[in-house]
């Protein structure tokens, strides 16, 4: 007898939820800027590598557990042992955190969309746009409400009424948007002052090339880092989402196929968003261009979408939405996460539960939001950086909770609960698990070690 009355209708519910979750900003922004960083194809093969090891490992895990336990992190954890309860604990204060700050973000890319919408293009890639944009006291408030409630609205109609319907509509939909942006990247071509051609094509065979140039140990740790880093975030692990959602899948599903199937889904869209963005802006913009960082979305892409004339609109228009789908499904699944630990501590019921959490989150999304006017203060960061409300907000989770989280939990299943707690799970539906020999030993034995160097470097220890 089931414990949850909440369940994905089958297999493709599960995959394209799940598959919401992993796809967010970071697949859209953060990988296309990490491969130009750390030498195209280089960072491709690592960050490969990685997904078909490191990655398998932790998202295997996370759902094996939901499943296992039909509970959310707090009550999965207590269950496996109750000494670990705790881990559980600091598992369900990562989402409470990410969703302080995610429906801000959701707020920007909305904001870009409606300037495309409406035709303001040059507006939009204004030197001092995005800057006066989330310095204002009230534009920034507005639409960081307006994503919240529409966040709130999918996740208080319920596991089908609202996630899986909204993921089935979406995730297709963000497939072929990505997929048409990527191909219109690639016929683009443009003669800068110097009279130098350069064509998407280039662009394209820039990103996937391998560049060893002045490869040394070193910069081979950092690229290694990067890329693991990237993939810890990208697949939603380690934060209670996964679990969340593997509590949710009935038993007959195949958790092999669809765990592969969440790889490839996750991975695809960050190497098309590689292929729609590098592309564009090596044309317009040449290899300097590559150096933006994180301003890439917000800076230098709507420059790219002007210097691309009429049809930049178009392909502003496209590439806004597409965000906004990939941002609003890994919003929903942090305010899930919340909802279900919440309903499970206070054994509430899910309408009253999500108009509680939507009450917190949109002060805290004002809040967040005002973190670069009213409420404006600038830290040092143990990494070296410096932040404000939503940088720390951002740094505490990501650099901290979760490296942590994943360490922890790889020596709970390692060495305490032992690898078959987590193989019996995934070997429950008579299919049998092919790589168990690989996440044996990974998360053992590797897995283990690479999240104490994360850790080490992403807390500023490890410089």
């Amino acid at each position: 007898m089931e414990k949850k009355k909440s369940h994905f209708s089958g297999q493709i519910g599960f995959v394209l939820a799940a598959a919401g979750s992993a796809v967010g900003v970071g697949n859209l922004w953060r990988f296309p800027y990490l491969a130009a960083k750390d030498g195209g194809g280089l960072f491709l093969l690592v960050y490969l590598a990685l997904v078909l090891t490191f990655g398998f490992t932790l998202l295997t895990s996370d759902i094996a557990i939901g499943r296992r336990t039909k509970e959310s992190a707090i009550g999965a954890y207590t269950k496996m042992s109750p000494r670990w309860k705790f881990l559980g604990i600091l598992t369900f204060l990562v989402p409470v955190l990410i969703m302080t700050y995610y429906a801000v973000i959701g707020g920007w890319v909305t904001k870009y969309a409606v300037l495309y919408l409406s035709g303001q293009t040059e507006v939009a890639a204004g030197d001092q746009y995005f800057t006066s944009f989330i310095t204002s006291p009230t534009a920034p408030v507005a639409f960081a409400l307006l994503f919240m409630g529409v966040t709130s609205l999918v996740v208080y109609n319920g596991v089908q009424g609202g996630i899986e319907r909204v993921s089935k509509y979406m995730m297709p939909v963000l497939l072929v948007l990505v997929v048409v942006i990527a191909g219109y990247s690639l016929t683009l071509q443009h003669t800068d002052e110097s009279g130098q051609l350069r064509t998407g094509i280039d662009g394209f065979l820039y990103y996937l090339t391998p560049d060893f140039s002045g490869l040394t140990v070193e910069r081979f740790l950092q690229i290694l880092l990067d890329a693991m880093s990237q993939l810890f975030f990208s697949l939603s692990v380690s934060m209670g989402i996964m679990i969340t959602y593997g509590s949710y899948v009935k038993p007959e599903v195949n958790l092999n196929r669809a765990v592969n199937q969440i790889e490839i889904f996750d991975t695809g869209v960050a190497l098309l968003a590689g292929a729609m963005i590098i592309p564009a802006v090596f044309v317009f913009s040449g290899t300097e261009g590559m150096s933006a960082g994180p301003s890439l979305m917000f800076v230098s892409l709507p420059k790219v979408f002007m210097a691309m004339g009429k049809g930049g609109r178009i392909v502003g228009i496209l590439f806004f939405v597409t965000t906004i789908f990939a941002t609003l499904t890994s919003c929903i699944s942090v305010l899930e996460s919340i909802t279900a630990n919440c309903m499970e501590i206070f054994h509430a019921e899910r309408k009253k539960t999500v108009l509680v959490l939507t009450i917190i989150y949109l002060v805290a999304s004002a809040v967040i939001a005002l973190g670069y006017s009213l409420f404006y203060f600038e830290i040092k960061l143990p990494n070296g950086s410096t932040g404000q409300l939503l940088d720390i907000m951002d740094y505490i989770s990501n650099s901290v909770m979760m490296p942590l989280i994943a360490l922890l939990s790889t020596f709970l299943i390692g060495w305490i609960k032992k690898p078959d707690y987590v193989i019996g799970e995934m070997e429950r539906s008579g299919d049998s698990f092919k790589r168990k020999k690989i996440y044996t030993v990974m998360i053992r034995y590797v897995a283990p070690v690479m999240m104490f160097v994360l850790f080490l470097q992403s807390t500023g220890i490890l410089s």
